[in-house]
C-alpha cells in the first residue's frame, strides 16, 4: 500500500476562536416536571445497568493460559510506556500556552479524524494542546499514526494511553493544570455495534465516566466539551432535528451509549459542578477522514471498480444525510470551547450551578446518498457500479437534518462548505495519500 503523507499540513483548517432559562411555573407544574425528570432518570439508570451487564456478560474471563480476545487487546490498559522526566517535559512543552488568554486543552482521541483537525487548529492559534489516544485497530492504525506524525511536526505530543486508565489521566492533570478538556475519544460506528457491543460500553460509557471522575477531582476543574452524536435523535421524525426534540428512541447501541453519555453529563454537572458542553455531530467528512464512512469507502471502491451499496428506505424512499465538512465542525468545536464557562466545583465538591449545554453541529442541507455518489463520479472521472439495496435494520436511519440555530446564537456557528466543495478537497487528499487506489488495499 502506498502510504505517503500529504504535503499539506491540514490545509484550510480554520483558527476561529448561555444558559437555558426555565420558565416560571406553578407549584403543580414544578412537581409534575420533577416527577417526569425522576421517571426519566430512573429509566436511563436501568439502561446504564443493562448496558454494563451486556459488557460484563460479553467479556469472557481471561487467565494466564488463555489468549486475549481481539476486542480486549485493542483496549488493553497495559501500555505503561509513560512517565519520567523526559516524558513530563514533552507533556509540558506540548501543553504550553503561547498566546495571551490562551487555553490549555487535553484532547482525547487526538489521533482520530476530528481530534487531529481540532488539535491542529488549537495549536495554530496559540493554545496549549496535549493529545491522548490508544491507537486501537477499529480501522487502519497506520492512518492514525500518520495523523500523529502530522501533529508532532506542529509541536503536539500525543500520549499513548486509554481513557479508562485513571492513573494516567490523574498523572496528566498533575503535570498540567488543564483549563479545558476536548473529549473526542469514543468507539465510533453504528454498524460495528452489532459485532462488538461491549466495546461501546467500555469506551462511550465507562470511558466517559472515568474522564469525568478525574476532572471532578482536579483543582481547578476544567471545562469539558465532548462529542455526542446526531445518532441520539434515533427514530425521531420531526425535521429538522432540534436540541429540544425527544431523544429517547435510539436506533442503535452506538446511539444509546451517546444518549447515556448526555444523561451522565447531566449527572456530573448537577452533583459536582462540572461545566459540560455536548456536541451532536452530523456526518462529518473531509481529508484525513475515517475509512468506515460511506464517502471514504465509496471513493476507494469506485476507484477499484467494485460495486457500492446505495441504500433506499421503504417504498424506495430516499436516504439522505446532513453531510458536514470538517472545517465547519472545527469552527463549532472551538466556538464551544471559547464560550464554555468555568466549572464551579473544587476537589470533587460543587460550589455553585455550572453550565450545561448541548448543540447540533451540522450543515443544514441534507443530500441524498445517490447525489453523493454522483459528485464522486464527476470528481474521480469514474462511473460507479451502483447496487441499490433496502436499508437494513442495523442501526442506520433514513434521514438526518440539523437545526443549528442554537449554536448560531451562542457562538456564531455558520457552516460555509457545500458537499461539492468539501468532497473535492477530500478527493484531492485521498489521491495524494493513497495514490489512484486502484491497486492498493486499505
Amino acid at each position: 500500500m502506498n502510504m505517503k503523507l500529504s504535503s499539506s499540513h491540514l490545509d484550510n483548517i480554520p483558527s476561529t476562536p448561555g444558559k437555558f432559562k426555565m420558565e416560571k411555573a406553578s407549584y403543580f407544574n414544578r412537581f409534575r416536571w420533577h416527577y417526569s425528570s425522576l421517571a426519566k432518570l430512573t429509566f436511563w439508570s436501568f439502561v446504564f445497568m443493562g448496558l454494563i451487564l451486556v459488557f460484563l456478560i460479553k467479556s469472557p474471563p481471561t487467565s494466564p493460559t488463555t489468549s486475549i480476545p481481539s476486542d480486549l487487546s485493542r483496549r488493553s490498559l497495559k501500555t505503561k510506556s509513560w512517565g519520567g522526566p523526559g516524558w513530563e517535559k514533552r507533556v509540558k512543552s506540548s501543553a504550553k500556552i503561547r498566546s495571551p488568554n490562551g487555553l490549555s486543552v487535553l484532547v482525547t482521541g487526538a489521533a482520530g479524524f476530528v481530534g487531529t483537525h481540532v488539535s491542529a487548529a488549537l495549536k495554530r492559534r496559540g493554545d496549549g494542546v496535549l493529545g491522548l489516544d490508544n491507537f486501537n485497530n477499529y480501522y487502519d492504525p497506520s492512518l492514525k499514526r500518520a495523523r500523529q506524525s502530522l501533529l508532532e511536526r506542529s509541536g503536539i505530543f500525543i500520549v499513548e494511553g486509554d481513557i479508562n486508565d485513571a492513573v494516567l489521566l490523574k498523572k496528566l492533570f498533575e503535570v498540567v493544570p488543564f483549563t479545558h478538556v476536548m473529549h473526542l475519544a469514543a468507539q465510533a460506528g453504528v454498524r460495528y455495534a452489532m459485532e462488538n457491543p461491549s466495546s461501546y460500553v467500555h469506551s462511550n460509557i465507562a470511558g466517559l465516566v472515568n474522564v469525568l471522575e478525574v476532572c471532578k477531582e482536579a483543582n481547578p476543574q476544567p471545562a469539558i466539551v465532548w462529542a455526542s452524536s446526531s445518532s441520539v435523535y434515533g427514530l425521531n421524525t420531526k425535521i429538522p432535528f432540534s436540541e429540544k426534540d425527544r431523544t429517547d428512541q435510539p436506533a442503535s447501541l452506538y446511539a444509546a451509549t451517546k444518549k447515556a453519555g448526555e444523561e451522565i453529563a447531566h449527572t456530573y454537572n448537577h452533583i459536582y459542578g462540572l461545566s459540560l458542553t455536548g456536541l451532536r455531530f452530523f456526518t462529518v467528512y473531509g481529508p484525513w477522514g475515517r475509512p468506515d464512512m460511506a464517502y471514504f469507502f465509496f471513493t476507494r471502491d469506485i476507484l477499484k471498480g467494485k460495486s457500492i451499496p446505495i441504500f433506499e428506505g421503504a417504498n424506495h424512499g430516499t436516504v439522505a444525510r446532513d453531510f458536514t465538512y470538517i472545517d465547519d465542525i472545527v469552527k463549532g468545536c472551538l466556538g464551544a470551547l471559547d464560550t464554555a464557562e468555568k466549572s464551579t466545583g473544587s476537589g470533587g465538591k460543587k460550589k455553585g450551578n455550572a453550565q450545561l449545554r448541548v448543540f447540533n453541529l451540522g450543515n443544514t442541507s441534507p443530500v441524498p446518498v445517490s447525489d453523493l455518489v454522483s459528485i464522486l463520479e464527476r470528481l474521480l472521472k469514474v462511473k460507479a457500479k451502483r447496487k441499490v439495496m433496502t436499508l437494513p435494520r442495523n442501526g442506520d436511519v433514513q434521514f438526518t437534518h440539523a437545526n443549528i440555530s442554537y449554536a448560531q446564537r451562542e457562538f456564531g456557528y455558520k457552516p460555509t462548505t457545500d458537499l461539492q466543495t468539501g468532497l473535492k478537497k477530500f478527493v484531492r487528499w485521498y489521491v495524494s495519500y493513497y495514490g489512484s487506489g486502484k491497486k492498493n488495499d486499505h
